[in-house]
């Protein structure tokens, strides 16, 4: 394979500092046959010759239709769940974990833990939501 050898005013392809992608540049100074200093052709700016990046590859990821966890306890409780032994949900009302309760606009639902100082994460069919309660 024969090496190629580069001299002042060349045109060769470099990657702009500047601009940060590969552009055509003029060499302005070589050392040992190979290019120093290099001249951007649309921004103008001298810098130290960087070789053009390569693209980089793109992973296709194919979709995998999956249950998150919370869909799947929700079907779990839902199935052997007696709504109709729901509290009905009132901000100024304590709840335990595991306690059923039936909201105004979210429907049925179950505490899953405590939140901190009077919230309580429920999960309903809609997902989780942090709920005020007392």
């Amino acid at each position: 394979m024969q090496k190629q050898t580069f001299s002042a005013g060349d045109a060769i392809e470099a990657r702009c500092t500047k601009c940060k992608q590969n552009n055509k540049h003029m060499i302005i100074s070589t050392l040992e046959d190979l290019p120093v200093k290099v001249q951007c052709d649309i921004c103008d700016r001298q810098h130290k010759y960087r070789p053009p990046t390569q693209p980089k590859k793109t992973v296709k990821r194919q979709a995998v239709p999956h249950k998150n966890a919370d869909q799947k306890r929700w079907e779990q409780i839902s199935g052997s769940a007696d709504s109709s032994s729901a509290k009905t949900y009132s901000m100024t009302a304590a709840y335990k974990i595991d306690a059923f309760i039936n909201h105004p606009a979210f429907g049925f639902g179950v505490v899953q833990r405590n939140r901190g100082a009077q919230k309580v994460e429920v999960l309903f069919d809609g997902g989780v939501k942090i709920m005020r309660c007392k």
